[in-house]
Order: C-alpha cells, then sequence, then structure tokens
C-alpha cells in the first residue's frame, strides 16, 4: 500500500480521537512500515542503537534504519551498556531518561511518518533496573494479602519506570502455581487462583491506573503467561500443561480474565508452553476465540521472548515442532495473533515476504499494529513523548519509596513456628547475638532484580538495630552454592569439606551467644528461570540444599535457642528444621530492606503477619500439595503423611485471635442471589496485630466433582488488644459459579458449605450452610 499525501494528517491532531488517529495513519504506512511495528530492539541494541558505554549513537541508528520505516518497541534501554552478567548494571535514572528522550526523537524525527517507538521493561518487583527500589517477590507479596499495597507498591513502580522513558512493564505474572519444583513460582502470588486474581487485579491498577497516561506516571500492565505456565509437566520450565478445558478455565484463565475484565489490562504475554498439543504462541483458540472473541480483548499480545523461535526448534533450549522453521512460524504467530516479536527481529522479519506470497493478508497485519498504534496515541507519545531526566533521578529509589518497600517487607514474613514464645526477642535481655547462614549477610533479591539504592542483609539489619547495647556475632556456616547469581548459568555445589569446616567455626561462634539467629534456605540461582539448557532452575528435590541440614543440627546442639529465617523462591520441605527449630519465619525474598524488615519483626516492633500464598509440602513425594484438591485426591500414603508440613493460608502472630459467631446475612438465596458472611474476630492477646480472615466455599453435592475448599473472599483486619471486629464477606454468584457438567457456567441448586477462619486448615475453620435454591426467590432466613 502506497502512502497517501496529505498536508495535515489528522494523525498528528493531538485533539482527535486516538481511534481516528489509527485509522487515518494506518491508511499512510507503507507494508514495511506496519511490518516494523511488529517488531522490537533487545540484544541488537548495541549493534543498532547505542555505543559500548550505553549512549545514543546517531550513526548506528542511521545506518541500522536508513529506509525509515520506524520500529515499534525497544525493550530494557535501562540495561544499556551493561555487560551480559550485570544487565542490571547499565544506565542511571537520568542516564536512562536521556537515552530513551535521545532514541525517541530520532524515530520522530527520521522515520518517514514520525511513529514513535514505546519501551518495554521488567517491573516483576520494582523496576529492575540500576537504583530502582526492589521490593519482595511476588510470592511474598503473596503472602501479605493486602491487595491496596500491592496496588500503591506498583503505583509506585510505574512512577520509577515512567519517568525514566519507559511505558510498558511485562509485568504482573499471574501464573497460578501449582508445582513447587518449578523454578518460577517466586514470580507468581502462589497457588490459589482467587488470591491471584485479587493481586493481579491490584497491579494493574497500580501500573496503568484509570489508563488515560495524563500524569505521564504509569505504564502498560503486561498479564504473563497466558496461559497455564504454573503447572509444566514434571515442574520443568516450558513443560506441556496437560490438564482439562474445565481446570483450564476454573484455576488458569480465571486470573487472566478477571485481571482483564476488573483490572482493564491492556497487553497479555503468550506463554511458552503448550496446551493440548498445540503451544500458545500459535493457538488461534485462545488468544482469538478465548482472549478476543469470548473476553472482546482490544489490547495486544507480545511474545515471550524467542517463544516464536521456539514453534519450530531452538536449539540452546527445545522446539515444538509444529512448524519446520522461522518463516512458518511467523504465519503460526500472526494467524494465532501475536501483535509483536519480543526481544529481537527474527521470524516477524518475513512478514512482508509472507504477504507478497500471499501467505498472509495485510489486513491481518492492519489487525495487529491498530491496538499497538492505538496505546502510542493513548499514551501521548506522538505529542508528548519527552520526560525530564533530572525529575528521575529525584524520583527513583527517593525515602519515600524505601518506606514502602520496607512496609511490604514486614508484612510478607509469615512466622511458621513459635515455641514457648521464644520471639519476639527482647534486646534488653541479651549481650549477643549470633547471625549465622549461607543467607545472613548477602543480598537477597531474587530473580528479575536491578541494583537498588539500598540493599540491606539480615547481618546489617539486626547490627544497625542492636547498636550498642547487643554485641552481634556473624559466621557463613556453609555455602548453598558457589557464587549464586541470578545470571550465572553454571551452578557449582558447595564443597562439603568446606562446608563442614565452615560449620565447626560456626558452632564456635554460636557457643558464644544468647542466641542464634541462623539465615537458611535457597538462593538466586536454585530457584530461578529456566531460561536455556545452561541455565536450569527446576528441582527433583524440595530438601534444603548442602549441608543446611547439618548446620541447622550443629546450631540446635549448642543447646542456644535457634531462630530459623527461611529464604527462598520456592516452597523447601524443611522436615528436619520444623521438628528441631523453636522458632521459624518463611521469608522468602524480601527485596532491598530485607534485614530491616526481619530486625523489626525479630525484635516486636512490627508484628508478623503473614498467610502461607502456597503449600509447602512434607516431601516431592506428595506433589501435588495444593490445598483445593478433589476429594478423592488426598486419601494419605503408606508410611507418610498426605498433609503438608504448612498449609496454605497458615501463619501465626505474635499475638491470637478468635473467631466466634459465623452467621450468614440470608442463608436462603437463589441462583443469582446474593448474601454476606459475618464473624466477630477478637485480638485475645497483648500485641495489636493484623489477621487475615479467609472464607472458604465448597459446594456440597455437584454435578461434577468440586474441590475440597476454594477461597473466595478474604480481609485483613488490624486489631488492638483485646479488641473486636465483626468481619463481612460477600457472597455473590460469581463465587458460587463453575463449569457444570454440560460446560455451562452456572450455580447449582443445593448447599454450599461456608467456611471462615486464619487458614485452609479443616481444624481452624468455622462452618455455616447456605441454601442456594432453584427459584431466583428466596426470603431470608
Amino acid at each position: 500500500m502506497k502512502a497517501t499525501n496529505s498536508k495535515s494528517p489528522l494523525y498528528k491532531n493531538a485533539s482527535a480521537a486516538a481511534e481516528k488517529r489509527v485509522k487515518d495513519l494506518l491508511g499512510r504506512m507503507t507494508l514495511d512500515e506496519k511490518a516494523a511495528q511488529m517488531m522490537c530492539i533487545w540484544l541488537e541494541k548495541g549493534a543498532k542503537l547505542v555505543d559500548a558505554d550505553g549512549n545514543f549513537d546517531i550513526a548506528k541508528a542511521k545506518a541500522a534504519f536508513k529506509k525509515g520505516h520506524g520500529l515499534g518497541q525497544v525493550g530494557r534501554p535501562s540495561d544499556a551498556g551493561a555487560a551480559p552478567a550485570t544487565p542490571w548494571m547499565g544506565r542511571t535514572a537520568k542516564q536512562m531518561a536521556e537515552l530513551t528522550n535521545a532514541i525517541q526523537k530520532f524515530f520522530l524525527e527520521s522515520s518517514r511518518l514520525g511513529i514513535p517507538v514505546m519501551f518495554h521493561e521488567e517491573c516483576l518487583h520494582g523496576h529492575a533496573a540500576l537504583d530502582g527500589t526492589s521490593f519482595p517477590q511476588p510470592i511474598g507479596l503473596g503472602a501479605t494479602f493486602n491487595p491496596e499495597l500491592v496496588e500503591a507498591l506498583f503505583t509506585m513502580t510505574a512512577h520509577e519506570t515512567r519517568i525514566r522513558g519507559a511505558h510498558h512493564a511485562l509485568t504482573p505474572v499471574v501464573d497460578v502455581a501449582r508445582d513447587p519444583r518449578w523454578g518460577r513460582v517466586e514470580e507468581t502470588y502462589g497457588e490459589d487462583p482467587f488470591l491471584n486474581t485479587q493481586l493481579g487485579i491490584a497491579a494493574v491498577r497500580g501500573f496503568q491506573g484509570d489508563a488515560s497516561f495524563k500524569d505521564k506516571k504509569r505504564v502498560i500492565a503486561t498479564l504473563k503467561h497466558f496461559a497455564a505456565h504454573g503447572q509444566p509437566e514434571s515442574g520443568q520450565n516450558c513443560g506441556p500443561v496437560n490438564v482439562s478445558e474445565r481446570v483450564l478455565r476454573e484455576t488458569f484463565l480465571h486470573p487472566f480474565k478477571d485481571c482483564l475484565a476488573k483490572g482493564g489490562a491492556i497487553s497479555v504475554m503468550a506463554s511458552y508452553n503448550e496446551i493440548d498439543g498445540v503451544p500458545s504462541h500459535a493457538s488461534r483458540w485462545l488468544l482469538r476465540d478465548v482472549l478476543r472473541k469470548e473476553w472482546a480483548f482490544k489490547g495486544f499480545v507480545v511474545s515471550d521472548y524467542f517463544a516464536i523461535w521456539e514453534l519450530s526448534h531452538r536449539p540452546d533450549s527445545h522446539g515444538h515442532n509444529v512448524a519446520k522453521d522461522k518463516k512458518e512460524a511467523c504465519r503460526l504467530a500472526v494467524e494465532a495473533g501475536v501483535n509483536i516479536e519480543f526481544p529481537d527481529p527474527d521470524c516477524y522479519l518475513h512478514l512482508v515476504e509472507l504477504v507478497k506470497k500471499g501467505v498472509l493478508k495485510e489486513k491481518q497485519l492492519d489487525d495487529l499494529v491498530a491496538p499497538m498504534l492505538f496505546w502510542k496515541f493513548q499514551m501521548g507519545l506522538f505529542d508528548d513523548p519527552y520526560v525530564d531526566p533530572a525529575e528521575a533521578e529525584g524520583v527513583v529509589g527517593c525515602d519515600a519509596h524505601r518506606e514502602l518497600a520496607l512496609q511490604a517487607a514486614a508484612e510478607t514474613i509469615t512466622l511458621l513456628k513459635n515455641e514457648n514464645g521464644i520471639v519476639p526477642l527482647d534486646l534488653s535481655n541479651l549481650k549477643t547475638i549470633a547471625v549465622i547462614g549461607p543467607n545472613a549477610n548477602r543480598p537477597l533479591l531474587g530473580g528479575y532484580s536491578g541494583l537498588p539504592k539500598h540493599n540491606v542483609t539480615v547481618l546489617d539489619g539486626i547490627r544497625e538495630k542492636a547498636g550498642n547495647r547487643v554485641k552481634v556475632l556473624h559466621a557463613e556456616g556453609c555455602k548453598i552454592t558457589v557464587g549464586g547469581s541470578w545470571q550465572q548459568d553454571e551452578v557449582i555445589p558447595s564443597d562439603p569439606a568446606e562446608d563442614r569446616r565452615q560449620i565447626a567455626e560456626a558452632v564456635k561462634v554460636a557457643k558464644k551467644a544468647d542466641v542464634i539467629v541462623l539465615a537458611i534456605g535457597g538462593n538466586e540461582q536454585t530457584s530461578r528461570e529456566a531460561w536455556s539448557r545452561t541455565h536450569m532452575g527446576d528441582r527433583t528435590s524440595l530438601d534444603l540444599i548442602g549441608r543446611q541440614d547439618e548446620l541447622v543440627s550443629a546450631m540446635t546442639s549448642t543447646g542456644k535457642p535457634v531462630i530459623a529465617l527461611i529464604f527462598n523462591g520456592r516452597p523447601l520441605s524443611i522436615n528436619h528444621v520444623a521438628q528441631t527449630v523453636p522458632a521459624i519465619f518463611e521469608c522468602w525474598y524480601l527485596g532491598q530492606e530485607c534485614g530491616r524488615a526481619v530486625a523489626e519483626v525479630l525484635f516486636g516492633d512490627r508484628n508478623p503477619g503473614g498467610k502461607l500464598p502456597i503449600s509447602i509440602p512434607r516431601s516431592v513425594g506428595q506433589l501435588p500439595s495444593f490445598y483445593n484438591y478433589k476429594p478423592s485426591a488426598r486419601r494419605g500414603f503408606l508410611w507418610d503423611d498426605a498433609s503438608p508440613l504448612y498449609a496454605f493460608g497458615f501463619g501465626l502472630s505474635y499475638t491470637s485471635f478468635a473467631f466466634q459467631n459465623v452467621r450468614l446475612l440470608k442463608s436462603r438465596i437463589g441462583p443469582n442471589g446474593s448474601t454476606q458472611v459475618l464473624v466477630d474476630v477478637t485480638n485475645a492477646g497483648k500485641r495489636a496485630g493484623s489477621e487475615v480472615v479467609q472464607m472458604y466455599i465448597r459446594d456440597s453435592v455437584s454435578s461434577v466433582t468440586r474441590p475440597v475448599k476454594e477461597l473466595k473472599g478474604f480481609k485483613k483486619v488490624e486489631l488492638l488488644p483485646g479488641e473486636t471486629r465483626t468481619v463481612a464477606l460477600d457472597i455473590t454468584p460469581e463465587l458460587l459459579a463453575f463449569y457444570d457438567v454440560n460446560m455451562k457456567y452456572a450455580v447449582e441448586p443445593g448447599e454450599f458449605e461456608i467456611m471462615v477462619g486464619n487458614s485452609s486448615r479443616d481444624s481452624d475453620l468455622l462452618k455455616t450452610v447456605l441454601t442456594v435454591t432453584k427459584s431466583s426467590q428466596a426470603r431470608a432466613s
């Protein structure tokens, strides 16, 4: 298609509606220009856009884009100039803002039609860039059960990202993690679809606000990975997902559907895996029938990195072999509805050729390019594309953001055991504390992290809190792996002899102390995205790696009180710890304020209120261990228990809470009716604290088997000592409905068990019965 001539093109009129501007611009674009909008530059930045130091290189840009066709996106300008092993050592806030301004200016002035680029960034738990504020991994945020906090965190992240010049965040991950062996558990909000949904919606609202983007403080959110990425075969990343359509819809698609309908997410990333033999990037059913037709999605779908290539075969990783080459992979992805290929021009380099040969139609490209242009207009990139580098420098990593990260870290910490009330510690009764363990004095951020301005280790935090009042000793005790960097491909086991030498040294140190704080668990190598055959992160065991159990035994054998802090990206089978250590905290990865949060909780300045967002199994042999299982699924094992070591929703406090008087506002409703469950919650202890009131529902008799319980509501409440509050949770048709025997989404009449308490364990729940009548008319009772 040839460009049309116009002295004053409509698409350049800032007051015109975005839809009209898109239509006008598309009508002027050549086939090459449309194809260019479906491509991105990331690894190729160094060859085409920036010099060795990461600064914009006008000569390279002119040579690479001399035809003036433009470009759709630039990936991660924050890592420009950084070495592959340290991508977080790229641009400062000011430097990145200057770089994005320069690149944007080039494309606006040098492309024929002046179409701006969009910049995308990783923002899993804060902007993954130099100086970006880093807060707990999503699995830790799941433990907070606090959507308002999650929204605030991602509002902060959006501001830090947008002010540096980026527009598009490749977050949130709303995968439901159903296999702890999978190395990407840390990126999710846990095993429950309802919790994932509520926190996912909160994250989207934080990123996008009202999606007007007028204040230049918000970015586009990307839901990933669509779909069912969280239960891969054998727990291996990218593995096939073999589930029924009913399970797919109720468990894995549910968070995506609600995050689109209620959160308004603009972008979706297709997943690496296959479902029922069809890879997501080639699935017309998933990306067109369900996403666009059934759910009326109007945004755009991005490919996961290199995933279109993997429809054929990618030697260093894997291939689905549904395409014989990259050209055929290009066709399949376009037909499925993937709007843009990440991270670099690859398979979509064949777009123009395939249209010219009649394999694809130009109209197919129009349909995929239009929504991406729409959001470039809507974000003001054609009219006001630049950012203020000085302002970026003042906002990114500021003190207010640091305090929000501290709050999130403190709310993440989950108390699993507190024998004889050993915690909180009283500094006035201590002379010496031994801080021991491989995670005691190292940064603990997890994957997809940048390099924040502040990064407080456990040892740093305890020393700062103790001040001159208490002597703080330290010993590493043993290693988990050698090095331990997320980026380091090879995972080198620690040396047993050296570990045992370190354990002996740690015992000498521990014997001098009044109490031992033991920081153990995993590290950023032992649970991470397995992105290639040489960069693994999935495991066949959930036991503590190396000599850590030996270190635990050595510490407990000193006779000193021991407090264990578990840091990890996935649940670990800490049976020995649970049996021998009197106080245990599950910490996940707490972000940059790790040490401060640990110290404030450890010494009682804050009362822990975290709840497990995923079950902790006793062993790999128990898997799957998720709580919302079917009635026939947990009958028991020979010589072993079928219950998890610690259950979903479980978490203790320094105070105690009593639940009483569970009742329904209406105990009989029609299929379209709603009611509320009410419960009186009392802080029966002597400290102020938070409790998460959890509501689970079970359909007692149904046309298809239903889980024994499903989380369908929760509310986090703060209570003073002796305070009682009545908590009300809504029960709507949406929370009672499921896909029946005819795959119709409906509420079936009958009795529903309504369970309310502070964990998913039966012993922690009070029950009442709701009756749903056949008639839509039901009187209150």
